[in-house]
């Protein structure tokens, strides 16, 4: 639990670092008609930092998931929730989330593809051992314009490190509403 309440912090840590250091955020060298660029937001999108978003997700957990946005371009998530691994009571993850909005340009809303690194825990009862890992998700928004609901989808290799070290697969789809 200590390895992985250290990891969350540094985790945080580090993206408020990287938000303080990043305080201008316009670009001065594009240059683009009228016609053609969106008209909201830096870089042609709405502004995400500060904001925060709550939703459920299915998959490796099955759970609450929530969102933090540092800036344009970096966020913190976490969820928790059930785990299928055997006698898991309680499964939780953080990750550090970088995103990139010009991999796939959409008509209408946002289409953000995104990476991180994050740790896991899963709690376990009986006597069974809790479980403490390092993920590294690769995922998928989609962002809608009319509405503050974002769906998702995401893979996320991840190495179990305690108490013994072994290889999996995390990661599922959901979805979350933005206040």
């Amino acid at each position: 639990m200590k390895k992985v309440l250290i990891v969350t912090i540094s985790a945080t840590l580090l993206g408020l670092t990287t938000r303080a250091a990043d305080t201008d955020t316009t670009n001065t060298n594009v240059t683009a008609s009228a016609s053609t660029m969106p008209t909201s937001g830096n870089n042609g999108y709405s502004s995400h930092a500060g904001k925060f978003g709550a939703g459920v997700t299915f998959g490796e957990p099955i759970g609450a998931d929530v969102k933090y946005w540092f800036n344009e371009t970096m966020a913190i998530d976490g969820a928790l929730g059930w785990s299928f691994h055997d006698n898991t009571d309680v499964y939780l993850h953080s990750d550090v989330l970088w995103h990139n909005f010009h991999i796939i340009p959409v008509s209408q809303g946002q289409m953000p593809i995104y990476f991180g690194v994050g740790a896991l825990a899963r709690f376990r009862h009986g006597n069974d051992a809790n479980q403490v890992g390092i993920r590294a998700p690769v995922g998928i928004s989609y962002m809608f314009d009319s509405a503050p609901v974002d769906i998702f989808a995401e893979v996320a290799p991840a190495v179990d490190v305690a108490p013994f070290v072994r290889g999996e697969v995390t990661g599922g789809i959901g979805i979350r509403y933005w206040f």
